[in-house]
């Protein structure tokens, strides 16, 4: 992926998004979306990242845990981290994550790293060229209202895979959506929930702080998918 020209300010969150190029799928199935869960832990770190799932893959290791994506022959490595990783969500062929930068080039540095997921999947898929596009799009979040929308903008996403072009029409059936969304295992909301999913990811402290502990996210997430057509700006706040 092409080095970052924009300047990003140590301290300050951004609204990422990283697509796949001409829109093709970047997951194709369960191990695609793990080894992604995997790079953004193991790539969130100033030093080159060891490749537990290179290792497994070798090995013919088809039951990958949730252990492999922290742990090194038993032991936790030790990182120093470029980014806290404050949301995610992986969707088919685009990736939604809120960071927050704590070193100088850390968001440039980090999204750099995602080329290595691009080997991967050519390997796996015997494709050649670019995964990524070239310029991934950034937003800077001023105040605590985008904050919070970046943060039901992120979570609410998986809701265009059973209700497309939900964010100009609204959800038919908003417990459906609830339900498809808590139960979504490719994003940082379940953990935001109290249930454990990828814990070792996400730095959370933030946003419960802005928006409260799990039952002030669930409301906060449900009452917009309820009222969403009442919020126009919804895409703009997210997006820039």
């Amino acid at each position: 992926m092409a080095e970052r020209k924009s300047q990003f300010a140590n301290g300050e969150i951004y609204h990422i998004v990283m697509r796949a190029i001409d829109g093709i799928d970047l997951f194709r199935d369960n191990k695609d979306y793990l080894r992604m869960i995997h790079d953004l832990f193991e790539f969130n770190d100033v030093n080159p990242a060891p490749s537990v799932f290179r290792v497994n893959f070798h090995r013919n290791k088809t039951n990958v845990t949730k252990s492999d994506l922290v742990t090194l022959n038993g032991e936790r490595r030790k990182r120093d981290l470029l980014v806290e990783i404050l949301a995610f969500c992986l969707m088919p062929n685009h990736v939604h994550l809120l960071l927050r930068q704590l070193r100088d080039n850390g968001i440039s540095k980090f999204m750099q790293k995602f080329g290595g997921y691009a080997l991967y999947f050519n390997g796996k898929y015997s494709r050649r060229g670019y995964l990524f596009q070239n310029r991934f799009r950034e937003v800077h979040i001023d105040n605590d209202r985008q904050f919070s929308v970046v943060f039901v903008y992120i979570h609410t996403n998986p809701v265009a895979l059973i209700y497309p072009g939900w964010k100009e029409r609204g959800v038919t059936n908003v417990p459906r959506a609830v339900k498809f969304i808590e139960n979504y295992r490719w994003s940082s909301y379940t953990d935001y929930l109290g249930k454990k999913n990828f814990p070792s990811v996400t730095s959370r402290e933030c946003i419960q702080d802005i928006i409260g502990g799990p039952d002030d996210c669930r409301v906060f997430v449900n009452e917009w998918l309820e009222f969403k057509h009442d919020f126009a700006d919804f895409d703009e706040i997210a997006l820039g």
